[in-house]
């Protein structure tokens, strides 16, 4: 069996201001979970067709490393990074290393070892954050609000009182200049102390390392 890593990357936790790509396409105004798109990239396909899909693919540059991003977690499978255009700090994203455009069109047992890994970086990514909840959500299709036709999933953590959706009627909602620049997410204490949450959740080192071991294997 492959080893699963968590890979960390320590040229990234110590950058303030690098180019990521981004895209995310939000109206303005306050969000609903619809609206959700992100930034990620992809390796796999079928025929000539696939293989145009997976050339002009953000997360298959990514996963490719022809691409800048904040890498949190990668193996055989998949991999999982900040979102480049964040609702909120933390937000994250989990994409498989084979380009498959929609979760239907995803096999089982690819979306199976991407879920296996929610419980583990969820946890990681609220207590970085200081967060006790998080929404877990796909967007699947166009009309579900799907930008990036490579199967991704999200991980927003949340903290009482953010009021990120249009549905927790608050009588201060969150407005789309006052959400994280990408800026924020990257210079943040979450790079700072992420590496160091997922070591301790592993009893592991608790200083910041490039490379720990899943605890799951």
């Amino acid at each position: 069996m492959a080893q699963r890593r968590l890979a960390v990357l320590s040229s990234h936790l110590l950058q303030t201001d690098p180019v990521l790509p981004s895209a995310t396409h939000r109206r303005a105004g306050p969000v609903e979970p619809l609206d959700l798109a992100s930034t990620s990239s992809c390796c796999a396909g079928g025929g000539d067709a696939g293989r145009d899909e997976e050339k002009g693919c953000v997360f298959c540059r990514i996963i490719r490393d022809e691409s800048p991003a904040f890498k949190l977690y990668e193996d055989d499978v998949c991999i999982c990074i900040l979102d480049s255009n964040p609702l909120i700090l933390g937000h994250s994203l989990i994409i498989p290393k084979s380009h498959f455009p929609s979760l239907e069109a995803t096999p089982p047992p690819v979306v199976a070892a991407m879920c296996s890994k929610i419980p583990f970086l969820s946890s990681c990514i609220m207590k970085a954050t200081q967060c006790d909840s998080f929404n877990l959500l796909v967007n699947n299709g166009s009309a579900a609000g799907q930008v990036i036709f490579h199967t991704h999933l999200h991980i927003i953590p949340r903290k009482a009182g953010d009021e990120l959706w249009r549905s927790e009627k608050a009588p201060h909602r969150i407005k789309p200049g006052n959400r994280p620049s990408r800026e924020f997410n990257q210079a943040s204490g979450f790079f700072f102390f992420f590496p160091a949450i997922a070591a301790d959740l592993i009893h592991g080192s608790s200083q910041r390392i490039c490379k720990i071991r899943d605890p799951n294997l």
